[in-house]
């Protein structure tokens, strides 16, 4: 047993509290203590600072695109950066051959603007070269015709550029058409749009009696159905239908083009209970990248069909472009504007002209079900038209307070309406990925 005579004082105040015990009594400290004194208080203190565990190396999301270098032509692969600019600015040789200098310097940090300061060619040429040599690269591994291939050899690179979204074999068979037809730049922009837009039209009228294996089919298809944009008769209508016949290659194509050039149902007489000879309004599905493409636009203000008719009797009556930059001006502010190509039906509704928005397809008066699916679309309106005339027009009205409807004059006039809100004149479907059906005038009511 302890006492307090039992324990000596300390008399060193330098010597740490427990160093008797850990001396003398060693057993009373592992009894009170859970750990050892001697050896955690006597452990040396070491100032040396433990290494923090290093952050990870950020890693470089964006790296900029570096094309691969093309392949040189043999008599070019020993020259320098200088050297090859030089084959450039005097443009030594054929311009496929030095056109895969261009991606080289690219890969050694030369900018196309660099580049159009020592040679001259500028950036857009640059790009057109590039492409043009890989597109006619591509025409040789397919093995189309030398004598066709041998038309490129001393120029043709803008036609080769224009031909550059096609497949490999519809290439070969694009530039036997534009060499055996002397196209220019814009001819074979022109078919090869064509030729890329035939597939999808496969529910456009007339469109079985084309074949897409020929190039010219495709570009008649494409001035077929310009003409169908048109009003009958008219100079434009006329004038599509003649170059449609004029490039169509197969007999059925002619045979079909001729028809509706020679008038075809057009020609026959009104009938008012007949479908086939109603006021025809174009129904059109918009094309991605379509609007960016045109060379004439129009815009127009959008109302919303949920919306009382006081927002479409207040929207801008005219807008209008004007200036260097054709810069666009409004009568008046508005919050809805939208861009559509300057179709024909369009080209006329500078003022007057307003936009209609409805999320359900089922306000038009076309018959069969399958065009509903819930989709929405943009009613294009006259509203300089808006005396009920023609039964077989069709207007925009508000009838009964149950909200905007399309409809037939005749219809209109059952129910005693004299002035709608004004003439439909164009039906704007919305852009798909895939192809889709198209209306054709039979699915009218």
């Amino acid at each position: 047993m302890l006492s307090s005579t039992s324990l000596n004082p300390i008399t060193n105040p330098k010597i740490p509290f427990f160093s008797s015990f850990s001396i003398q009594n060693p057993s009373l400290l592992s009894f009170h203590l859970p750990f050892s004194p001697s050896k955690t208080l006597l452990k040396p203190i070491s100032a040396t600072l433990i290494p923090s565990t290093p952050p990870p190396q950020q890693q470089q999301l964006y790296q900029p695109f570096r094309p691969p270098p093309s392949p040189l032509p043999p008599k070019f692969r020993s020259l320098d950066a200088q050297g090859r600019l030089d084959v450039l600015a005097n443009r030594n040789g054929l311009w496929f051959e030095y056109a895969p200098l261009i991606p080289s310097l690219y890969q050694e940090g030369f900018s196309p603007p660099s580049i159009e300061e020592i040679t001259g060619i500028t950036g857009v040429e640059q790009n057109r070269l590039i492409v043009a040599s890989q597109v006619r690269g591509s025409l040789i591994q397919s093995k189309t015709d030398e004598d066709v291939m041998s038309f490129f050899d001393t120029g043709g690179a803008e036609l080769l550029y224009e031909i550059r979204l096609l497949s490999a074999s519809q290439r070969a068979e694009a530039v036997r058409y534009i060499v055996e037809n002397g196209l220019d730049a814009k001819g074979a922009q022109d078919l090869a749009r064509a030729m890329k837009d035939f597939p999808r039209r496969k529910m456009d009228k007339g469109w079985k009696s084309f074949e897409y294996g020929l190039p010219g089919d495709c570009l008649s298809f494409m001035y077929y159905r310009l003409s169908r944009e048109h009003r009958n008769p008219s100079e434009q209508r006329t004038a599509a239908l003649m170059q449609a016949l004029q490039v169509a290659e197969s007999e059925s194509a002619k045979k079909e083009v001729s028809e509706e050039l020679e008038g075809g149902e057009d020609e026959k007489p009104e009938k008012d209970d007949d479908l086939e000879y109603r006021v025809r309004v174009p129904v059109v599905r918009m094309q991605f990248g379509e609007v960016a493409e045109a060379t004439s636009v129009v815009v127009l203000p959008v109302c919303m069909a949920e919306e009382d008719t006081k927002e479409l009797l207040e929207a801008p009556l005219e807008c209008r472009s004007g200036g260097d930059f054709g810069v666009v001006e409004a009568e008046k502010g508005w919050k809805r504007w939208v861009v559509l190509p300057s179709w024909e039906p369009l080209a006329g509704l500078r003022h007057g002209g307003v936009v209609v928005a409805f999320s359900d397809a089922r306000v038009i008066p076309w018959k069969s079900n399958r065009w509903y699916k819930e989709e929405a679309i943009l009613v294009v309106m006259d509203r300089n038209r808006k005396e009920v005339e023609v039964d077989a027009a069709f207007y925009l009205a508000m009838v009964d307070g149950g909200g905007l409807k399309v409809d037939t004059g005749s219809a209109l006039k059952e129910m005693g309406v004299k002035e709608s809100l004004g003439t439909v004149v164009l039906v704007v479907r919305p852009p798909k990925e895939e192809s889709d059906d198209q209306l054709s005038d039979e699915d009218w009511e």
